[in-house]
């Protein structure tokens, strides 16, 4: 699917066209190799980087062809439960910006129904604008997962196997995220090193400013992802020690029971052999026999007890 759309500074609404027109944005969701060819030929792109932005192992780079922008970045992605990032690539040309991506990322949806106030004819702020809105859907998961990391660890004793779980898919999220978040911050630090990247782009003071402060905000994502995978080391090494520690009490109390069984198992078992024992005659034989069990049963119950094995 594609449609381009066309918005100035003035217009109130994003209009949608039928044809192109100067300052355009050329939004192409999931399209089909047909026409991602039209795209290459009618804006003299490159096919191959096209035909990239679809591939959904896909990292995020920048790439500098014919005096054209192409900038290839991943977005968080929720089709169902699992959070995920998926590829989509911006392309800036001297008169339009094209957007491609597989999926229908959700922060498109502010643009298409003019939600923020953008133009098209600004490619560069419009451009800036998307990487914004990208920093923001990211602090918006990442804030989810820390809510959710803190409110399963104030409860370490009682995490089970579905907590753990979760833990794990959090752990993926989270190196999903930073192969994104770190990449991106390379390319955005390179716009601001002044290369042919920031030349092709035509950036203006404002503009440093913005890619400035995404810098810094993608930064900040970064070091959240990092404290959230610490974190959740640190609850799972600690959900290892207690249940480590307490499947050491029960083998301990079960070595203890064994051996307090066992002495008087031992001794009831030489009175079952058909052989003379001494008492074996006596009519308070039992008795003596269940005494003698009990006493010693219980001596070793008062040691283990006193030596806290118990």
């Amino acid at each position: 699917m594609i449609k381009i759309y066309h918005k100035t500074i003035k217009d109130k609404e994003l209009n949608t066209l039928d044809n192109f027109k100067v300052g355009s944005w050329i939004y192409a969701e999931d399209p089909s190799e047909e026409e991602l060819e039209s795209l290459s030929k009618d804006f003299a792109l490159d096919f191959g980087l096209l035909k990239d932005a679809i591939d959904p192992y896909e990292v995020p780079r920048l790439e500098i062809d014919n005096n054209k922008c192409y900038v290839f970045t991943r977005a968080p992605h929720q089709p169902e439960k699992r959070v995920s990032t998926a590829p989509f690539l911006t392309a800036i040309g001297e008169n339009f910006v094209i957007t491609v991506s597989k999926e229908p990322l959700s922060f498109f949806k502010k643009f298409i129904e003019s939600q923020l106030p953008f133009a098209t004819t600004q490619k560069t702020k419009f451009f800036l604008q998307i990487f914004s809105e990208i920093t923001s859907a990211y602090n918006h998961q990442l804030t989810n997962i820390s809510r959710n990391v803190r409110g399963v660890g104030v409860q370490l004793e009682n995490i089970g196997n579905k907590e753990i779980v979760q833990f794990i898919t959090f752990e993926s999220i989270l190196n999903d995220f930073l192969a994104a978040l770190i990449p991106a911050n390379a390319v955005l630090n390179n716009l601001l090193s002044g290369s042919s990247a920031g030349k092709t782009l035509e950036l203006y003071e404002e503009d440093k400013e913005l890619i400035e402060d995404l810098f810094l905000g993608n930064n900040q994502l970064i070091e959240l992802c990092k404290a959230n995978l610490k974190t959740i080391t640190n609850i799972r090494e600690a959900c290892a020690t207690i249940m480590t520690n307490n499947l050491n009490r029960v083998i301990k109390l079960l070595t203890a029971l064994t051996i307090i069984i066992t002495v008087p198992t031992t001794i009831i078992n030489f009175y079952s052999m058909n052989v003379a024992l001494p008492f074996a005659r006596s009519p308070l034989a039992f008795w003596f026999i269940i005494t003698v069990t009990l006493a010693i049963a219980s001596v070793l119950l008062g040691i283990f007890i006193k030596k806290k094995w118990l």
